[in-house]
Order: C-alpha cells, then sequence, then structure tokens
C-alpha cells in the first residue's frame, strides 16, 4: 500500500530545520486528494511587484502551522492524501505563455481527482488554475460558485489596454464560463476607483458585492451566511487575496488598501464556511519584499490552512 503522505511534525524535527514544503509535507504529485502547490508569477501586477516570491515565503512561513486545526479539531492529513507538488512552470516575461503553462500543469495534477490549492502569485494566476481544473474533467462541471476575499473585484475589462492582469481574472472566468456570477460573492471590497462605474460590470452580471460597511454591518457571522446562502449546495472556490486584511495586519501585498479587514473577521468568515463543498482555493498577492517581519506570510500561511481544513472536510462529506 503506498505511504499515506506526512507532515514533519515540530515535536519531532526542529521546525526551522530542513527543507521547506508546505506544511512540511513530502513532495508528491501523483496519488492526492489534495495537491499544494505554488505559482511563482507576478508579471501581470499593476503597481508593486513580488509576489513571485510569495510561493517561497508561505512555504517558509507554513513551518509554523500545526496539524490539527485549533478551533474545529479537524486533522486534514488524517482525512486526505496532502503533499507539496512543487511550483507550476512559469515564464516571467510571457502572460500567454504562462497562463497556458499553468493551466497544463493543474489539468495534469488534477486529471486523477485531486483538489487544487494554489499559492500565489498574482491573482490573475487563479484564472489557469480553474481552467486547468476544467480541464481535468472535475465534477460536477464548470461553472462553480466562489467566495472570493479581497479589496478589489477584479471584475475589469483591462488595463492600459491588457485584457490579462490581476485586476481582470474574475471577468475572464465568467466570461469562459468557469464560474457563475450568481453564485460567486466578493467580500472586502474598499478603495478608491478610477470611475463612477469601476463596478458596474460585477452589479450586472450579478455577483454580490459586500464591500466594508457590509461587512461591519454584518459581523464575521452574517457575511459567512450571506456567503453560504450565494454559493448554495453547488461546489465553489474560495479566493483570499492578501489585500483583503487591513495593511496593518498584512503589509506585504502589491496593492494594499487602508481600512480593511481585522484576521479575526477572515477567519470568522472562513469558520462559517465549514460544511460548503469546497473543491479548490488559493491565496495570492503576497509580496514578501514589503513583508520585513513575515506577518502577511503568516497570515497567508495560516490562511492556506484554514482553506486545506475547508477542502479536506468537504472531500470528507
Amino acid at each position: 500500500m503506498e505511504e499515506w503522505p506526512r507532515p514533519l511534525l515540530g515535536s519531532e524535527s526542529p521546525r526551522f530545520s530542513g527543507p521547506a514544503s508546505f506544511f512540511r509535507l513530502p513532495l508528491r504529485r501523483a496519488g492526492l486528494d489534495i495537491a499544494l502547490f505554488g505559482v511563482p508569477f507576478d508579471g501581470a501586477t499593476t503597481l508593486r511587484p513580488g509576489a513571485r516570491l510569495g510561493p517561497r515565503a508561505l512555504r517558509e512561513a507554513s513551518t509554523l502551522i500545526r496539524p490539527r486545526h485549533g478551533r474545529s479539531g479537524l486533522a486534514p492529513f488524517d482525512l486526505c492524501r496532502v503533499a507539496d507538488a512543487g511550483d507550476a512552470p512559469v515564464r516571467p516575461f510571457d502572460i500567454p505563455a504562462t497562463l497556458a503553462s499553468v493551466e497544463g500543469f493543474v489539468a495534469e495534477l488534477c486529471a486523477g481527482g485531486a483538489a487544487p490549492l494554489m499559492a500565489g502569485g498574482d491573482h490573475l494566476m487563479s484564472l489557469p488554475v480553474l481552467r486547468g481544473l476544467a480541464r481535468a474533467g472535475a465534477a460536477p462541471p464548470p461553472p462553480w460558485g466562489m467566495v472570493h476575499l479581497d479589496a478589489h473585484s477584479d471584475t475589469a475589462e483591462s488595463f492600459l489596454g491588457a485584457r490579462f492582469t490581476h485586476g481582470t481574472p474574475f471577468r475572464r472566468a465568467v466570461e469562459e464560463g468557469l464560474l457563475d456570477p450568481a453564485r460567486v460573492v466578493q467580500i472586502g471590497l474598499r478603495g478608491g476607483a478610477y470611475g463612477p462605474d469601476d463596478l458596474g460590470w460585477a452589479r450586472a452580471a450579478g455577483i454580490t458585492l459586500l464591500d466594508m460597511p457590509a461587512v461591519e454591518a454584518l459581523g464575521a457571522a452574517g457575511l459567512a451566511a450571506r456567503a453560504r446562502e450565494v454559493v448554495g449546495a453547488a461546489p465553489c472556490w474560495v479566493s483570499f487575496d492578501l489585500d483583503a486584511l487591513d495593511p496593518a495586519f498584512a503589509p506585504g501585498t502589491g496593492t494594499p488598501e487602508w481600512g480593511g479587514l481585522t484576521p479575526r473577521e477572515v477567519l470568522g468568515v472562513l469558520d462559517g464556511l465549514r460544511g460548503a463543498r469546497v473543491i479548490g482555493g488559493d491565496v495570492v498577492e503576497l509580496s514578501p519584499p514589503h513583508d520585513p517581519a513575515g506577518v502577511s506570510a503568516l497570515a497567508g500561511a495560516t490562511v492556506l490552512f484554514e482553506l486545506l481544513c475547508l477542502i479536506a472536510a468537504a472531500r470528507a462529506g
């Protein structure tokens, strides 16, 4: 019988020793229920770069995460075969080639039924991951729902004439039939705008937009309940951009926006998603050069583990 992948525990070996991998898991690409992988690409950013270094920093920070969920008691590595599948191949100077290579990597990785959990990279990389999951023959097929925590909607038509940037992935995903806009909810939206109707397309498409006044009005439990109402019982993706958090908690991101979510609000929303049919997810836009104390990387690694637990619980039924 094939050995079940297990994380190396800090009680067995010091957490500062050995090669870095997600949650100190073995490296493996086959025979998995959940495949963790990095996409070290930031060629689609519009402000501060550095997210290409995100996967490496998330691996390092994840050594701080213990293998049992502290609030639910869930042990994801007992429920599912999970491993670090390495990094998808990227082409730093070529966005179309990177989109194609990441899609192919994910399609091959998920062909055996593994759920993808991606560490980015900029937010455009969510698009080829969704494409790859669809190409792998995920059941049920798209369109899927999505719970999206972010300061920005990422549904612009283009930026400086480019249709594929980290501000456009979910407009492309809706257009390509990967996401059902009626089952997409975006939480934590805030910041300035370029014009009076920056969110007009998202509203017209039927996406549920929950800005920071809605966050304050509903609270974490209310946000989670609204998200569950939107995505329903059908499969959904969970996407977390580090800039969803207020920059006081996560300065290491490319497009920070003041007045954002607190860590407790994020954890409360994710706790409320327990029981949803989460088929995969991502943590994106960590920029380690802007994270001198490592607090943003720790935030990202913590959310990565939260998503892992949600996916493991969904797969375990």
